[in-house]
């Protein structure tokens, strides 16, 4: 097929990020924020007042919505198992050629375990339609790889030089090189457990027609390097063990993780692939595929990664992710009506809360820390005021039962997982939240003024096991 990196937003350009904030947009938020002025200046303190009461109504709701995720996430249908009895049952011949992915950029010293890692899968190697996406000016990861001798079925695919420089822009141009039935995406760290390609087919085969996306699940292979990467592998166990399945369970939309995706080839290249402007493609993706009568399911394997040991480069990854939340956010959100439409009543509500409601939830978080600040150390009368009787209790249940529900959370994740000795840590994941609240008012400000950068997450800092 024809390769154009940017198919979505040439064919379908309300689909994509290309232009971050359309002309109507901008109107209706100029008008919005004109009226609250207006009104806020007007009446200052009921405005005052109705903003905390509306917080405190989306706290609520929210830290009951994880719960109830976390208590879906046990159910049958919460995500696909495929036992061992059913691997054995696959038989080498009749396996489908797969590809697989793997965009790279100035990442040398990662070339040797990926490959190591891609060839050592349990998987006819004359099936495996393997492309390493090297950018064309990235001289140190292409010699690295003219430095080897690659295995059979592998190729590098180069990305030339043009705007954007993203990942899902590379992605776009191995999409319309792939000769798989399937199709997954790994980064240059993954360490997929060796039968994940087998039990994907094996899923895929079992699954109905709308399912177009199996989402394998991530980990960390260091966990415990230090203090953050102890806390982001506690957020990881409750996102990709409890909180996805649980959406899974309720066939909800489900934003994607950014790699060990496995696609059906052919309906992702009808769907033009992934918006190179969306700087968190693969979130995008997942509501595209809900609104195109599709759906994601979760697969039981693990891919392990790096979890990133820097605050600098954490800040960094996490800007990125938050900034793509919002991009996909004001994309979807361009025609309310139709985006309930396709998605369905219940579905916009679950993308209300996971696109919408985790971003604002970082945003507000330092004015309510700021305001607990003040009448904990001045008494300010004043703030009484703003917490009549029934706001006064729902923030008091919200104090417990919603920092219960997010700290709950984490610990059950690191528990299913098997890390026992992290639970502890995630009675400190308040403090992770205010690296996160940091990141997400950076995401803000970034989409306004950069939206198409690119933080690269730097790979490498620990070493492998």
């Amino acid at each position: 097929m024809a390769v154009d990196p940017l198919a979505l937003s040439n064919q379908r350009p309300k689909m994509s990020a290309s232009v971050p904030v359309t002309t109507g947009q901008k109107i209706m938020l100029i008008l919005l924020s004109l009226l609250i002025v207006a009104v806020a200046i007007r009446y200052p303190w009921p405005t005052a007042k109705a903003f905390v009461l509306f917080s405190t109504l989306f706290y609520l709701a929210f830290s009951f919505y994880k719960l109830l995720l976390l208590r879906l996430s046990v159910s049958s249908s919460s995500e696909i198992n495929i036992s061992e009895e059913q691997l054995a049952a696959l038989i080498d011949y009749d396996m489908p050629v797969y590809s697989i992915m793997v965009p790279m950029y100035m990442e040398p010293e990662s070339v040797r375990h990926l490959v190591q890692a891609l060839d050592d899968l349990d998987y006819p190697k004359d099936k495996k339609d393997v492309q390493l996406l090297l950018e064309e000016d990235d001289e140190p990861t292409i010699k690295a790889v003219e430095c080897m001798s690659l295995p059979a079925g592998f190729r590098v695919t180069l990305i030339p030089e043009s705007f954007p420089r993203t990942k899902p822009k590379a992605c776009n141009i191995g999409l319309a090189e792939a000769k798989g039935k399937y199709l997954v995406i790994y980064d240059a760290e993954d360490r997929p457990e060796r039968d994940q390609l087998k039990k994907a087919v094996a899923a895929f085969r079992r699954v109905g027609d709308d399912v177009v996306c199996l989402q394998s699940k991530l980990n960390f292979y260091n966990p415990r390097h230090n203090l953050l990467t102890r806390w982001f592998t506690a957020e990881y166990s409750a996102w990709f063990d409890l909180s996805l399945p649980g959406l899974s369970s309720l066939n909800a939309v489900i934003p994607l993780g950014g790699t060990s995706n496995h696609f059906l080839t052919d309906r992702l290249q009808d769907m033009l692939g992934w918006d190179a402007h969306n700087v968190t493609e693969d979130c995008d993706l997942g509501v595209r595929i809900c609104r195109d009568g599709y759906c994601s399911r979760i697969l039981n394997t693990t891919t392990w990664e790096e979890a990133c040991s820097s605050l600098k480069f954490w800040i960094r990854q996490r800007t990125r992710w938050l900034k793509g939340y919002i991009q996909t956010y004001f994309v979807h959100m361009r025609n309310p009506f139709a985006l309930c439409r396709d998605l369905g009543f219940v579905n916009f509500l679950h993308f209300q809360m996971l696109i919408g409601g985790i971003v604002f939830s970082f945003l507000i978080n330092p004015l309510f820390w700021f305001l607990a600040l003040l009448w904990f150390t001045f008494r300010l009368e004043i703030l009484t005021s703003l917490f009549p009787v029934p706001v006064f209790a729902m923030g008091a249940l919200c104090l417990f039962a919603g920092n219960f529900a997010f700290v709950y959370t984490s610990a059950a994740g690191c528990y299913r997982r098997g890390y026992y000795d992290l639970v502890k840590y995630a009675l400190l994941t308040p403090f992770y939240w205010i690296m996160m609240s940091y990141s997400g008012w950076r995401a803000f400000l970034q989409f306004f003024a950069n939206p198409f950068y690119w933080e690269k997450t730097q790979h490498g800092l620990t070493e492998q096991s």
